[in-house]
This record gives C-alpha cells, structure tokens and sequence, in this order.
C-alpha cells in the first residue's frame, strides 16, 4: 500500500523549497494569484523551481485565470501540474495539456461525485475549506464526513492541516495526499523548517 503523498504549498523562496524537498515532500506548490498573501513572481517561481532536487513535482496555482496568463506561465516556467482553485470549466482546465488538479471548496450540499464526473480527467480533487470570498488557505478545517465513502478521483486533502492534526485526517479520509501551507509557516510567506520537518513526519508515520 502506497503511503499519503505531501505537497507544500505556497513556497516563495527556494530555500524553503529545497528544504521541503529535502525533508521529504514530494511536490511544492506555487500562487500564481496576486490577490494572494504567498503570490509569486515569474522570475521568483523560476529561481524556486530551478533550485529543486529532482523527483519533486512543482505546481502551479491559479485562480480564474486569463488563459493567456496561464500559457505565459507555462512558457517561462517549468510547471509539472498546475491546480486551479476558482469556477473554471473541465474545457478550460484541459486546454493546457498539462496535468491539473481541480480544486473543490467544501461546504454543506457540496456535490463531490457529481463535481468528480465533471473533472474526470484530472489528476486529482483538492478539498479545501470553504470561506466566503477566500480561493484557499483560509487555515480552517472542514467537515470531514461531507466525503462520501469513495471518490471517482484521488483526493488531495487540503484546509487548516499541520502536525497535530494530519494523522487524524488522513485515518478518516484517507486521502491520496495532503497539502498545508500555513500550516508548517514561522511567518505570513515564510515556512518553518521544523513545523515543516514534525508535519512530513506525521505523514510518514501513518503510512
């Protein structure tokens, strides 16, 4: 049986990439949404990912974005999956050609297998929590019995994850992966080698 992956997302500096690399992480995410407190640059994502190890997948975040964005991004930078956390269609996620996740904001009546049909070629659902006006990293926990029993997708279990919690997400939901930002930070943008380091741990020890 394969063990819970781990993505770290929203990495602005390559030193901390590297360090997520090195503790163990198996992807790093980075925000391409200016609106938000962990956007990047172009030329910040290219230092990031360039100082990658190799094997560590990196990911690309946007939220309803311009498809010319999108492909401008890709064009400058080395994106393995992107991930889109707004109200874009199936048709707009899969004219990249690149892997996506689509990412699904839970809340009560949230429709995962009806919404797992309509992205049936992507790579994954990320369940994040869902807060008024906010595309993610609300740092809050949801309801983890909306999930049903099984999904048509893997699931990447995000919202309000860190070490003393991860364990008991991934023994109820068992997820595909689980993805924290703010979670393993020291400061707004900044993560923390050793919340990082107590986080990947947990993970490894459920299995």
């Amino acid at each position: 049986m394969q063990r819970t992956r781990v993505k770290i997302c929203g990495i602005t500096r390559p030193n901390d990439g590297v360090t997520a690399a090195n503790l163990g992480a198996d992807a790093i995410g980075l925000v391409f949404y200016e609106p938000s407190p962990r956007h990047v640059s172009i030329a910040t994502a290219k230092s990031i990912i360039e100082a990658l190890p190799a094997f560590i997948t990196s990911v690309g975040l946007f939220v309803d974005a311009d498809a010319k964005e999108v492909f401008e991004t890709l064009k400058a930078v080395q994106l393995d999956l992107l991930q889109f956390h707004g109200d874009e269609s199936a048709e707009y996620c899969e004219q990249f050609g690149v892997p996506y996740l689509k990412a699904l904001r839970m809340s009560e009546g949230v429709n995962v297998e009806d919404f797992a049909q309509q992205h049936s070629n992507a790579k994954g659902l990320l369940l994040d929590t869902y807060q008024a006006g906010i595309a993610g990293g609300t740092g809050q926990t949801f309801d983890w019995s909306l999930l049903p029993s099984e999904v048509l997708l893997p699931v990447v279990l995000a919202g309000g994850l860190n070490s003393t919690n991860v364990a008991d997400a991934i023994n109820t939901v068992h997820p595909y992966a689980v993805d924290v930002s703010g979670g393993v930070e020291l400061s707004e943008r900044i993560k923390d080698a050793d919340k990082m380091s107590a986080f990947i741990k947990e993970v490894y020890r459920v299995g």
